[in-house]
């Protein structure tokens, strides 16, 4: 292996000379055991705090992949079952029909209900409680596990109050003791960040908006996506700095180091400083495609496992995909990828619109492990 430390280094270091980037962690395990941790720019550029590696970001999406993790580690320990109807442990979520919605539906976004209430406010998605009976109440879009569609937000309340009801505990609660703590990452890993820790966190920023394509009509078109969630509670800057969202467990997302994210894909597969979070019989099954189809919100082909979205970036012709994880809106993005043992993840404070940083260090890494 050539010097990856070094190359990844020097690119995120340009990345942020050239004003593309702000501020960028960068965290790649092998087998179990970290061989790249590089981190460039600043964190906060009206004090110039600068990125270390223990600074956590608001990585939206990404935050899935520990809300997954989750649940696979209390299915590990036969606290829930996969094909448990969601409403054995949750009563109220058998409303309108929702009553042979299982966990697995609920993990591979074929459960029906992607949307939150259009009159959701970002307070409301503070309040856990209100959230969770307004899915509980929802009629879904469709019958649960015959369509497919990312549930942006909705996710993380259904998954994360499965693990309440299991456990009665908050899944907060939950991935520090189960997760975040046996991986050494307890103070950088969270869903919500408690008050006295707040202060180390990434400011977030918007990168400038690209100009619209020529001939887009003046009316957004009613597509599916605007209906799932008001454009109040839509990932930006703004919304991510709040300290309200900072501080609450709304585990569609997450605030975390690139360190922790890496981590925790890595302890998914192997042994990571004597943890292993699943078995590889479970590893198996929850990176195995377990529904496809074109995504009934955003119209994109998608392919999901039990909780992360399946194959590389980019890549989602490949036949046979051996990479799982979950990116996040504004670009930071982590993933495995079971054939090589590969663990990867890159987080960052400038939202973009795409995933080229993402998509450049991580061709980059994959490149030099072959």
């Amino acid at each position: 292996m050539s010097d990856l430390q070094g190359d990844v280094q020097a690119a995120i270091d340009e990345l942020v000379e050239k004003g593309v980037e702000r501020g960028v962690q960068v965290a790649v395990y092998l087998r179990g055991e970290p061989v790249a941790e590089a981190v460039a720019g600043v964190a906060d550029p009206a004090t110039g705090r600068e990125v270390t590696p223990e600074t956590p970001f608001y990585n939206y999406s990404v935050g899935k992949g520990a809300t997954s993790t989750v649940l696979h580690v209390l299915a590990e320990r036969g606290l829930i079952g996969y094909d448990t109807p969601i409403a054995e442990v949750w009563p109220e979520f058998a409303a309108h029909g929702k009553d042979r919605a299982t966990v697995r539906m609920a993990l591979n976004h074929t459960v029906g209900v992607p949307g939150i209430p259009l009159t959701t406010t970002a307070e409301d998605l503070c309040d856990w409680d209100e959230m969770c009976a307004a899915i509980a109440a929802a009629e879904p879009w469709w019958e649960p596990g015959s369509g497919i569609g990312y549930h942006a937000y909705s996710f993380g309340y259904i998954v994360g109050e499965i693990v309440r009801r299991v456990t009665g505990k908050k899944i907060s609660e939950v991935l520090r003791d189960e997760v975040a703590a046996p991986l050494g990452v307890a103070d950088e890993l969270y869903f919500g960040v408690p008050a006295d820790q707040r202060h180390r966190l990434a400011v977030l920023e918007d990168a400038p908006s690209p100009e619209p394509p020529p001939g887009l009509p003046a009316e957004l078109p009613d597509l599916p996506m605007f209906r799932a969630a008001p454009m109040s509670v839509m990932p930006t800057a703004a919304f991510g700095n709040r300290p309200d969202i900072l501080a609450a467990d709304i585990p569609a997302g997450g605030k975390m180091t690139a360190r922790a994210m890496a981590r925790l894909y890595s302890a998914l597969m192997t042994e990571v400083d004597g943890v292993r979070l699943i078995s590889p019989e479970r590893l198996r099954e929850v990176s195995a495609i377990s529904a496809e189809g074109v995504d009934a919100v955003f119209g994109n082909p998608m392919r999901w496992g039990l909780g992360y979205g399946i194959g590389h970036p980019g890549a989602f012709a490949d036949p046979g995909p051996t990479t799982f994880g979950v990116p996040g809106a504004g670009g930071s993005s982590a993933y495995a990828d079971t054939k090589t043992g590969l663990a990867f993840a890159l987080t960052k404070n400038v939202l973009s619109t795409d995933f080229t940083t993402a998509t450049t260090i991580s061709d980059l890494v994959r490149r030099t492990i072959g």
